[in-house]
Order: structure tokens, then sequence, then C-alpha cells
């Protein structure tokens, strides 16, 4: 039986999660066997559907539970922390040095 793992991960882009970083969310995702899923407070988005992960309405700055539980957990937890640390991909604020305001917090 697998353990689930987590991470925080938060929001970096200034458009927030919208449609098509969610697309390429659930691409990642469906790379992986593990259950994926996002948490923000009460809600539970499967990160494998894009309709689940629209109704998180999560903006810049939003701090979301990233939780993965299968036997490829890590992997898909690395992929997909690592897909929000680039701030999916798209143009983030950066500070004075030039280094984007990424923040996470492994769990």
């Amino acid at each position: 039986m697998s353990k689930a793992s987590s991470r925080n991960v938060i929001i970096l882009s200034p458009q927030g999660l919208h449609l098509r970083p969610a697309g390429t969310l659930v691409e990642l995702a469906n790379q992986f066997q593990s259950q994926i899923h996002l948490k923000r407070g009460s809600v539970l988005a499967d990160c494998k559907s894009i309709f689940d992960l629209m109704t998180l309405g999560a903006a810049q700055s939003t701090e979301l539970n990233l939780i993965a539980k299968g036997d490829d957990a890590e992997q898909a937890l690395d992929c997909l922390e690592d897909f929000f640390l680039r701030g999916f991909d798209e143009d983030l604020p950066e500070d004075e040095q030039g280094n984007n305001t990424a923040e996470v917090r492994a769990e």
C-alpha cells in the first residue's frame, strides 16, 4: 500500500492557475500512475481533471497543497512542483537580482 506524500506550492504566475497552465498540469499529471490532487482549504481537485482544477479559483500567491499517492508519487511531486516553480513557464515578477520569487515548502 502506497503512502501519500505532499508538498506546499504557491501560484507564482500573475494570471493565476488559468486554463492554459491547468491543461498543462493535467498533461503532466497523466504521465504518472499515482493519484494526484491539489487542495485549497476544503476543496480537493484531481490534477488529472481540468474541470476540477478550475474549481480551485487559484490566483497569484495562492498556496496549495500538492498531494500524490502511488508507486511514482515522489516523481510526480517533483515534476509538478517544478512546473509551479517555473511559474507555469510564464513571465514571472523578479526581485532586484533578477531571480523569480518562488517559494515552496516540503511537508
